[in-house]
């Protein structure tokens, strides 16, 4: 007679996401749970097999020949039962969303919506992961990223939000000190902030759908979005921003904008999460409000 019963299904998922993650920690944030709780879990469904399954030591976790074998017929179960239960339980979504994105998009996009989607969500908890850099959304187990392009890697699924070019700016200030550039040629004269750290001082830029490369006599270099956008307003210099990170700034004055005939290729702004066959209700939520709520027009 077989030692398996209905109530092993939910330990033996319990495994296979501890073996799909690599450790009972980064296990436990999958599942919203604590690592010391899956630990238990699985030793608990050890016990009731009477196998062990983990070798554990205190730097890495390692699967026996036997687990690996009770992993491969047990893989499909976590996609199991989640669709089961969002199927048989019609209840609001809840839980907590790790979502990573660069500063300028939290503070510009995603800061001023938190309060609503508070009052539609309210069960749902973010975890805002600020960071310029691409994390590794697998890797660190992050649910959703906001990015400026379209990823090429075939693991994620990317939606488009918006698309937008950049547009030059200044600070009265600035123009006040040194002058409202009217050529190409007047434009390399000037100071500028650039967000490409690159070592050849050359801004790529469009003018009449044309390439032109501006090569300024003086430029800073920033990585930080949201720190550019602030250097051009303080009056250090001339800056390509996206009109709708600096939408404010435009209508205070802070920030004029220069020879509009000048702007960039087109950049996509997408929402990106890994490719899996069910994604939790909690996630799919905050996929749908973000996509429907076109964070990136709002006034």
């Amino acid at each position: 007679m077989s030692t398996i019963d209905f109530s092993h299904l939910r330990l033996l998922a319990i495994f296979a996401s501890v073996v799909e993650c690599g450790s009972f920690a980064a296990a436990a944030r999958k599942l919203n749970s604590s690592r010391s709780r899956i630990s238990e879990q699985v030793a608990q469904l050890e016990q009731d097999l009477g196998v062990r399954l983990l070798q554990r030591s205190t730097r890495q976790l390692t699967i026996t020949s036997e687990g690996q074998q009770v992993y491969e017929q047990a893989r499909q179960l976590p996609d199991i039962l989640n669709g089961i239960e969002a199927i048989t339980t019609p209840q609001l979504p809840s839980g907590r969303v790790a979502i990573t994105m660069n500063h300028d998009i939290a503070h510009k996009y995603i800061l001023p919506v938190l309060d609503d989607f508070r009052q539609r969500y309210p069960n749902i908890e973010l975890d805002l992961i600020l960071d310029d850099s691409r994390l590794d959304l697998i890797g660190e187990q992050i649910d959703l990223a906001i990015r400026i392009g379209l990823p090429k890697d075939d693991s994620v699924i990317a939606r488009v939000m918006h698309e937008e070019q950049f547009a030059l700016f200044a600070s009265p200030a600035y123009l006040n000190q040194y002058g409202s550039p009217k050529t190409l040629a007047e434009l390399d004269q000037h100071r500028w902030v650039s967000f490409d750290l690159n070592h050849q001082h050359v801004i790529g830029l469009r003018q009449h759908g044309k390439h032109i490369n501006i090569q300024p006599d003086y430029c800073y270099r920033c990585n930080s979005p949201l720190m550019m956008q602030q250097m051009v307003v303080a009056g250090l210099g001339i800056g390509a921003l996206l009109p709708t990170t600096v939408r404010e700034e435009i209508a205070s004055g802070q920030l004029l904008q220069l020879m509009p005939s000048i702007g960039s290729e087109t950049l996509v702004f997408s929402l990106v999460y890994p490719s899996r066959r069910q994604v939790p209700q909690r996630t799919r939520a905050v996929i749908d409000y973000l996509l429907q709520e076109n964070i990136f027009s709002a006034q």
